[in-house]
């Protein structure tokens, strides 16, 4: 692979007159590349260092420490050209809180990448190599984006992100077009806008991403319930890591142990005096609110991933959804993730109608889903 020799070009934007006059160049395309650099070490939210975007060769450079979003900007995020992301996931948390909009419509090159070979999580540099035959600098990946000024390097590092970006999906764009799969690409990418967007209201759903739930009874599943959606709220309200307010691994001991009182709450492995003296009566006072739950309200049990019946139910449906993959040439997570299979699983045993995949992957995927639980080994 040949190192880029490409010395890019770059405006520096850190005035709103200098952002819109940007914008108003850019306004006609039909395409146009975004990237963000951030710092998220002591915050909830990403504190934006750096926003990239560009139409061709020239790239722009906001400075989002000097200047904030303005209108131009917004409409810019949501005209109608294709905004072209890669791992877009932190990026649309950036845009959300910097911008108070998504960019739409959406692009993700590298669920792109998912949908035409075996390798959905390829990163960007490689990805640049595989299609452009470059090798993009490493140098300043993990530099201090938050200093000022930036230096040429960064400055170059950055452009080149979002030139480069442009040339990748030109020919993935190609390929797509040839295997009749950008429909595939449109609907998994306005899945991610639309997941961006629920993220910031799903804080009761946060539980569910426990992967041992399966251990807690439905009055402990509660409180574990309600102690994560309220630290959801408040490590979004005090902007602080989750971790840093209390961790998963701790919540879910509490759960387990359900205290009624200070002194229990000390014996919880982990728990900390000035946990107990700031956050405690918090926590005990929504342990004895799932102590006190209606027994009809209460979550349903999660069953036993490692039970027969579990088991059993899940290697049926994955061994389908592999062959699925194999024969579009895919990753088996491309058509669908291990968590809605135990969903699936989770349903089936629960005698519940179960909740088919949509849309493309419902074509390919429903009938194959059903027949192989229908033909499980019991």
């Amino acid at each position: 692979m040949l190192l880029s020799s490409l010395t890019p070009s770059f405006q520096w934007l850190d005035t709103p007159e200098a952002l819109d006059a940007a914008c108003d160049q850019v306004a006609d395309a039909s395409v146009i590349a975004l990237d963000t650099e951030f710092f998220r070490e002591n915050t909830f939210f990403p504190v934006p260092a750096l926003i990239q975007f560009t139409a061709g060769e020239e790239a722009y450079l906001i400075d989002p420490v000097a200047v904030p979003c303005t209108d131009k900007f917004r409409a810019l995020l949501q005209n109608r050209a294709i905004k072209l992301l890669h791992s877009c996931s932190e990026d649309l948390e950036v845009f959300q809180h910097w911008a108070g909009v998504l960019p739409v419509p959406l692009i993700d090159t590298q669920v792109v990448q998912g949908f035409l070979g075996e390798n959905p999580g390829m990163g960007y540099q490689k990805l640049v190599e595989f299609w452009v035959g470059e090798t993009l600098p490493k140098e300043e990946t993990r530099s201090n984006w938050l200093v000022r000024p930036l230096s040429p390097a960064q400055c170059h590092y950055a452009a080149l992100d979002v030139i480069y970006l442009l040339k990748v999906w030109t020919l993935q764009a190609e390929k797509l077009t040839t295997l009749g799969r950008r429909e595939w690409v449109d609907a998994e990418c306005a899945s991610l806008i639309e997941q961006a967007g629920r993220s910031v209201n799903n804080d009761q759903q946060w539980y569910t991403r426990q992967r041992q739930l399966w251990r807690l009874l439905p009055r402990q599943m509660e409180a574990y319930r309600l102690m994560t959606t309220w630290r959801e709220g408040e490590t979004r309200r005090r902007d602080l890591p989750r971790n840093w307010l209390i961790s998963d691994k701790l919540l879910f001991a509490i759960a387990e142990k359900m205290p009624s009182n200070r002194f229990e709450l000390a014996e919880v492995e982990g728990v900390k005096p000035v946990l107990i003296k700031k956050e405690g009566d918090a926590l005990l006072a929504m342990v004895k609110q799932a102590q006190h739950c209606d027994e009809a309200s209460l979550p349903t049990r999660w069953p036993d991933p490692m039970h027969p019946s579990f088991k059993s139910r899940f290697k049926a449906l994955k061994k389908a959804v592999t062959a699925k993959a194999n024969d579009l040439g895919v990753a088996p997570e491309m058509l669908l993730r291990r968590r809605d299979i135990e969903t699936l699983v989770m349903q089936d045993l629960a005698g519940e109608p179960c909740t088919w995949p949509s849309g493309w992957r419902g074509e390919y995927l429903n009938a194959a889903l059903a027949q192989a639980l229908e033909e499980r080994p019991s």
